[in-house]
């Protein structure tokens, strides 16, 4: 089983890039999660778009369809998606179908850290609206939302919070076992 763990943040030491690392540490054996950000993928443009599709899309896209499962780690900004996010989400289901045949059945899951106090909630909640329209096969058996993550990350980007590590094991662990009850 292959597991792309997908950054919806773009900054060196952003806290959910940390997240996603933690979980790729975590799965069981058998089991491979690559790290992939949004970097290089252009602000969505029709104009762009109408001249061929940019590499850095064209790569995660192929990415994407390759693994057996999407693992999503978003930020909240503004209690909602980040732009870079939904951006490259958008890009990604272009042309027009683009979205159905990359993501229609694709088992995902989310997870997000933040340095506020209410976890990534709302950003989740955004994002499931957008997820539904492209049609993954959302994991509802599990959410992960870090609070206070400057508390739970060390300066390297380490996780250092024993809660928060159980946590994100049994996320882990819940996730894969949905993907492969979907694979069989």
């Amino acid at each position: 089983m292959h597991i792309i763990a997908l950054s919806g943040a773009l900054r060196r030491a952003s806290y959910n890039t940390a997240l996603l690392r933690a979980a790729i540490a975590m799965v069981p054996e058998g089991v491979t999660m690559e790290l992939r950000t949004l970097h290089g993928i252009p602000v969505y443009d029709g104009d762009v778009e109408a001249q061929g599709m940019p590499e850095a899309v064209t790569t995660l896209r192929e990415a994407i369809r390759a693994a057996d499962a999407l693992l999503i780690g978003t930020p909240e900004y503004n209690n909602s998606i980040p732009g870079v996010l939904k951006n490259g989400l958008d890009w990604l289901s272009r042309p027009a179908g683009e979205g159905a045949k990359l993501f229609g059945g694709k088992p995902t899951g989310l997870i997000g850290a933040t340095p506020g106090g209410f976890g990534t909630v709302q950003s989740q909640d955004a994002l499931l609206s957008v997820l539904r329209t492209l049609g993954n096969d959302f994991w509802m058996g599990g959410r992960l939302m870090v609070s206070r993550a400057g508390t739970v990350f060390d300066a390297e980007g380490q996780l250092v919070d024993d809660k928060v590590r159980a946590q994100l094991q049994g996320f882990v662990q819940g996730f894969v076992e949905f993907v492969k009850k979907r694979a069989s």
